[in-house]
Order: C-alpha cells, then sequence, then structure tokens
C-alpha cells in the first residue's frame, strides 16, 4: 500500500474532472451559435447582412450603402 496516497490523489482528480465535464455539458458551441442567430433579427434589403437592432442597421446602411435610400423602417430611428 505505497500508492495509497496516490490513488487518494487520482480519484480526486478524476471526480474533479468529471465534474468539470458536467458544468461545461450544456455550453456547446452549437448552442451558442444558435443563441447568436437569434439575436440577428435585422436584415439589409440590398447586401442582406444581419445585425442586432435598428441602430446598428442604419449605421451599416448609412455606411455600406450610401447611394440607396433608407428604408421606411430606418426613417424614424
Amino acid at each position: 500500500m505505497a500508492r495509497g496516497q496516490q490513488k487518494l490523489q487520482s480519484q480526486a482528480k478524476a471526480q474533479e474532472k468529471l465534474a468539470k465535464q458536467k458544468k461545461q455539458q450544456g455550453h456547446n458551441a452549437n448552442q451558442q451559435k444558435k443563441a447568436a442567430q437569434k439575436a440577428l433579427v435585422h436584415v439589409c434589403t440590398i447586401c442582406k447582412a444581419q445585425m442586432p437592432d435598428p441602430k446598428t442597421y442604419k449605421q451599416h446602411f448609412q455606411n455600406k450603402h450610401p447611394k440607396n435610400e433608407l428604408p421606411g423602417e430606418l426613417q424614424d430611428v
């Protein structure tokens, strides 16, 4: 039983590793991408770029498409 202490340390380390894996199990990349995609609700009518809010959409439209007329949905923003 010369390895008693080492065995206990290995078991504790393995238990911590399993707990960490369980904690991160719900946070995978696919779920993060889906949540980010839900936040992008405004779509540019010209280039189809997606933006999270109307203020960003207006800035995008003014900078990227200055020759085109501002859409009606952005007039009051």
